[in-house]
């Protein structure tokens, strides 16, 4: 997501050799395991990808990727369930879906800051938003924000005329000044304030950082979960890429600003939206217990803001195990 993100993934798509195989058959022939690995076109949801591609990763733990960008985490469960993708990457506002059962987490990535509820020039309140058109990328963290923000505000979902929209659409009706306000997230947010420079803040995570943490996490469908050999692989590859991305901040940078095909300087500016985990670092929060807290928090979230009926173990969704057990394998 750091030019207009209809353009971007087109752009992706079309260089999709850059992070492996266009076979999108997710077998094994020959000792390698080829797998479907989705992502979002932002430092987030790319930069392990492009390390693991320059690092040649994939092939050193026997796999052949085929990577596919889309606009949000959603949309790749929906992917995932449909049999088109192994393995993807979503934010936190999708981590719903899998506390639901739709998938299983197998990593956390980071810790993200980039989500904003903005407002057009003139509204400098949240509760101004009341009986105001706002848009929102529904099951996101654009939506997660939203919601928390109406909560802190004393407004409902039914205070404001909600209008679902995808990411790209929401820059553009922004912009064009058809809706109000909106749940949105960097770097898409820069996209904006080139046309609207004197858009108004009105909320980011930090603002519930007290109550409820942001992570975002790579995901595998659940009979693909069960492979223990295909995902256990995927996982070194994820622990090994984070650990270079920690160590070569600069350099990871470069990598992903090669592979979305966009300036170095805007995606320095949105790595810094977010806070980087590395291997070490996730597997004390794994031992200790402080990823089931973020997850647990999450789920209060979701299920006060009706995306789940009750809040389940993480333990049933989050392969704990799994990711810190790649380490000696």
């Amino acid at each position: 997501m750091k030019r207009l993100v209809a353009a971007l993934a087109a752009a992706s798509l079309l260089s999709l050799a850059a992070c492996g195989s266009s076979d999108d058959n997710a077998s094994s022939e020959g000792g390698t395991t080829k797998v479907n690995f989705g992502y979002i076109a932002d430092y987030n949801g790319t930069s392990l990808l492009a390390v693991a591609d320059d690092q040649k990763l994939w092939a050193k733990h026997g796999l052949e990727v085929s990577t596919k960008v889309f606009t949000n985490g959603p949309l790749q469960i929906t992917a995932i369930n449909a049999g088109d993708l192994d393995f993807g990457y979503i934010g936190p506002g999708a981590v719903w879906l899998p506390a639901s059962g739709k998938a299983k987490i197998v990593a956390l990535n980071s810790l993200g800051n980039a989500d904003r509820v903005i407002a057009q020039p003139g509204i400098t309140d949240l509760a101004q938003l009341k009986g105001k058109k706002v848009g929102v990328p529904e099951g996101t963290s654009g939506d997660m924000i939203l919601t928390l923000a109406l909560q802190k505000a004393g407004l409902s979902a039914s205070d404001v005329q909600r209008v679902p929209m995808d990411p790209a659409t929401i820059v553009s009706a922004f912009a064009a000044g058809q809706i109000d306000a909106a749940g949105i997230w960097y770097p898409l947010l820069n996209n904006i304030k080139q046309k609207k420079p004197d858009l108004v803040e009105l909320a980011k995570n930090e603002d519930f950082s007290s109550t409820v943490s942001f992570p975002t996490a790579f995901v595998a469908g659940n009979e693909v979960a069960q492979q223990d050999d295909k995902v256990t692989k995927v996982v070194q590859v994820l622990r090994e890429a984070m650990d270079y991305r920690a160590a070569n901040g600069d350099k990871t940078v470069e990598l992903t600003a090669a592979l979305l095909k966009q300036p170095v300087d805007a995606v320095k500016a949105d790595a810094g939206n977010s806070k980087m985990l590395d291997s070490k670092t996730l597997d004390g929060y794994t031992a200790d217990g402080t990823i089931d807290k973020w997850l647990k928090g999450m789920g209060d979230y979701f299920v006060g803001a009706k995306k789940l009926t009750e809040n389940p173990d993480p333990k049933s969704y989050y392969l704990g195990e799994t990711f810190t057990g790649a380490a000696s394998k």
